[in-house]
């Protein structure tokens, strides 16, 4: 029997408020600590009730890791800066439709939409592609300073740029996608081949690229914008520039279909995509362009307005074709260039020796060498077949379309190696 004391003590417990339920925003992305600290910071301060978790993963390990959670026990959110990422996740029905929200937001950036026509992802913020230079690094080495993609395929570059694996990094998938929309796809693998051929080094991650020009270890880095322009306002030695053959796309933002806290999700998304959530994009270390308009009148003098013209993109990005061809670009780039990277630059090596050797003589050897260099081992033609395409885009468990897929990558590297190898040969035979 309950005493009066106890009685009391029940009744006033009963009477206070609930206290609300601790919502976890679980938030996969690719972006750096830089911007993922400042949104957390900024959100939980907000909204003290929810706590944000951030996974961070490139982008084609964090889409394996929505892939492999069950419905009911997936994070909340996607966030990343590769649309064709988002058109993969949406066409494996993992996002939920939230619709374009903020109406302050355009539409559209030059042509290309900056959310989702269908309504399952949105832009958060804008991104091209350029390159970082460290201006000390350049200047010891007497190496002109860069503007186009094309500057980088010259001799006198050979050893001083680096870029990332496209398969392990969405932001270089876009950059060597742009390239190749923007050249085609023969003459963007050629450059493309060229620029990997001068380089130094293929890093793991997007960052290590311009951790390296920031620190002198790399004198030109192929990056997306924010890593030069934060490190240029943050007072690193470096420069930053966007070739005319560039894109400004969307970095996007979704709500995982199947995600534990579904409400908790939506408002960091409507969060970041407000005008306090924005702002936080100018800042130094983050130096992100924003999808609203009205943040860029409270933007440092000079900051690029992809809304003022101040960006000239020639390139209308086709995220479906990207998005089409993702795993096949991504598995090229790595059989031709990252995981025979040595081979190829001995290969440029040659035959920047053998064009010394033969002070601008012309050679029909050298020509033969170039080509076996500079040509990707798959053609446009075959690179759209349906079903080369069908067997890239098939499920790890799918054990018959694994083993298929494994040949053909056999097969691409090893022709890779053999015109590497031939191309040594002929340029240093070259008369």
């Amino acid at each position: 029997m309950k005493t009066p004391a106890i009685r009391a003590l029940a009744l006033a417990l009963a009477c206070l408020p609930f206290a609300a339920a601790a919502d976890t925003v679980t938030v996969v992305t690719s972006f750096p600590k830089e911007i993922t600290t400042a949104y957390k910071k900024a959100y939980e301060a907000k909204y003290p009730q929810d706590k944000v978790e951030i996974l961070n993963k490139n982008t084609a390990a964090g889409i394996a890791y929505v892939r492999e959670q069950a419905a009911g026990t997936r994070p909340e959110v996607f966030w990343a800066s590769a649309p064709d990422a988002f058109e993969v996740l949406s066409s494996s029905k993992l996002l939920a439709k939230i619709g374009p929200g903020n109406p302050a937001i355009p539409a559209k950036v030059g042509n290309y939409p900056v959310n989702d026509p269908e309504g399952y992802y949105r832009g958060q913020a804008l991104a091209g592609y350029g390159l970082m230079w460290n201006t000390r690094y350049v200047k010891a080495n007497n190496l002109p300073e860069p503007k186009e993609w094309a500057d980088l395929v010259k001799p006198v570059y050979f050893g001083h740029l680096a870029i990332s694996s496209p398969s392990r990094s969405g932001t270089t998938h876009l950059t060597v996608e742009t390239i190749l929309q923007g050249e085609g796809w023969t003459k963007g693998w050629e450059q493309l081949l060229a620029i990997c051929g001068n380089s130094a080094a293929i890093t793991e991650r997007s960052f290590g690229v311009p951790d390296g020009v920031n620190n002198g270890q790399f004198g030109i880095g192929l990056v997306i914008d924010f890593f030069g322009l934060a490190a240029k306002n943050s007072g690193m030695p470096v420069e930053f520039v966007y070739p005319s053959v560039t894109a400004i796309v969307p970095a996007n933002i979704a709500l995982i279909d199947g995600a534990k806290s579904k409400d908790a999700g939506m408002r960091f998304i409507e969060f970041t995509l407000s005008e306090e959530g924005q702002m936080l994009l100018l800042q130094k270390e983050i130096s992100r362009l924003p999808v609203l308009p009205s943040v860029y009148a409270k933007a440092p003098a000079g900051y690029p307005n992809p809304f003022g013209g101040k960006i000239q993109a020639k390139v209308n990005f086709d995220s479906n074709l990207s998005e089409s061809r993702y795993y096949v670009v991504v598995s090229l780039f790595d059989q031709q260039v990252t995981f025979r990277h040595k081979e190829l630059v001995a290969a440029m090596k040659a035959i920047y020796d053998a064009e010394k050797r033969l002070g601008g003589k012309k050679s029909a050897q050298l020509d033969e060498a170039r080509k076996l260099v500079l040509t990707p081992v798959v053609d446009e033609k075959q690179a759209a077949d349906p079903k080369l395409l069908a067997l890239f885009k098939a499920k790890k468990t799918d054990a018959e379309a694994s083993k298929a897929k494994a040949k053909v990558e056999e097969e691409w590297a090893a022709r890779a190696k053999a015109n590497y190898a031939r191309a040594v040969e002929l340029a240093n035979n070259a008369k």
